[in-house]
């Protein structure tokens, strides 16, 4: 359990996210990171010398990120810092609060930077030499495609998804419910012109062309939903229960995040009336092809390391590529299936990677200062059939 690391009230953001191969497909993700991180913290009047450190957390390799974060901190304008390259899959976010809470807790430092970021739009196609190759040939991997695969147990991240639905005897209309439910949230979010969206997230700039900027105001390629068009869906893999309406998809974007003392989190607050306090973290990894059961044990630990009860959490949101992580976790930890992740999730604006997580626990700060404060947990899987979670506590 922390009890020194906080979050400014209004210290984060979050770009839109970008279904993979649209306007974000072409930009750098580490420089667009840290110059819309420069743009946002100029128009929050902050100062780029109040940081120590900077987490850059990116899993999707890109040009030039041998140097990750001290280049990223470069870039924003933050020469003076040094920091760390985090890539931990989809749980990615969540370790990089975790690592900069832990790093405040213990006086490393006083002020650290969360950057979160990638591009899964046009990713690497890698080759590696093999001299003892067959004539030489050589070793390569296609980014993204080839890592929905598990290198390990060589099945599909789909499959984990199957495997849980069947352990828990899920059914497609159970799973196409909750999908249309979380559309309904998503929807929410985009009422009275997108007020809740307008909170926190950030425009991002594009090139459209080669003297032409585009400005990306919303999230882009989100896809209406209806209780008919869910039903009409095939499931993706002979006698499984996910369609591709009830998975999610690639995406693009980035978030920021400012982890800090309590006395500097109230000084860089918009209100110093809100306080939000990292209180725990929690992770673990579960049997081999069952991913999607890892956000309960994770949940669990962290709930312990705070001392409090699922019954003592206000708001529960969740990474949920497939719709069966919510089904199993509402049904261990006895909560609604219909009445977490209020105002989005993954499932419904797509996964990033890197900023993923980091905008689902932004939103629950966010629906956390809605409702008065209280206790948030975040938590979500990622690969190798592993999870992190994240408490929050808003006074």
């Amino acid at each position: 359990m922390y009890s020194k690391a906080y979050i400014p009230y209004r210290g984060y953001y979050s770009s839109p996210f970008a279904r993979w191969q649209g306007s974000l497909q072409n930009e750098h993700p580490v420089e667009l990171a840290a110059t819309t991180a420069k743009k946002w913290l100029a128009s929050k009047g902050l100062d780029v010398k109040i940081f120590d450190y900077l987490y850059l957390g990116k899993t999707v390799g890109q040009l030039h990120t041998f140097h990750a974060a001290p280049w990223a901190a470069a870039l924003m304008g933050a020469t003076h810092i040094p920091g760390c390259h985090i890539s931990q899959a989809c749980t990615t976010s969540t370790t990089c609060i975790n690592q900069a809470a832990a790093g405040v807790e213990v006086g490393l430092f006083e002020t650290a930077f969360c950057l979160m970021t990638d591009r899964c739009s046009n990713s690497p196609h890698t080759i590696w030499p093999n001299p003892m190759g067959q004539g030489g040939k050589v070793v390569a991997e296609d980014w993204m495609l080839d890592n929905f695969n598990d290198p390990i147990g060589k099945f599909a991240m789909i499959q984990t998804a199957e495997n849980v639905a069947k352990k828990i005897g899920a059914t497609k209309e159970q799973c196409d419910e909750v999908a249309y439910r979380r559309y309904e949230q998503y929807k929410e979010a985009l009422a009275n012109d997108r007020a809740f969206q307008k909170r926190y997230m950030f425009p991002v700039e594009y090139r459209k062309g080669k003297k032409e900027i585009g400005v990306l105001e919303e999230d882009e390629g989100v896809y209406p939903t209806t209780r008919e068009g869910l039903a009409s869906l095939k499931p993706v893999l002979e006698g499984g229960v996910h369609s591709f309406g009830a998975q999610t998809y690639p995406a693009d974007g980035n978030c920021g995040v400012i982890v800090t003392t309590r006395e500097k989190a109230r000084e860089l607050s918009a209100d110093k009336s809100v306080e939000i306090q990292v209180i725990s973290y929690g992770f673990a990894r579960v049997e081999r092809a069952h991913m999607p059961m890892a956000p309960v044990p994770a949940a669990r630990m962290a709930l312990s390391k705070a001392g409090i009860d699922i019954k003592d959490v206000k708001v529960i949101k969740t990474h949920n590529p497939f719709v069966v992580n919510d089904l199993y976790l509402a049904r261990e930890m006895n909560v609604d299936v219909m009445k977490i992740n209020n105002y989005g999730c993954s499932l419904i604006y797509g996964h990033p990677q890197g900023p993923t997580t980091g905008r689902g626990i932004i939103e629950m700060i966010e629906e956390l200062v809605m409702l008065g404060g209280g206790y948030g947990l975040f938590t979500g899987c990622a690969a190798g059939d592993t999870a992190a979670a994240l408490v929050v506590k808003v006074s």
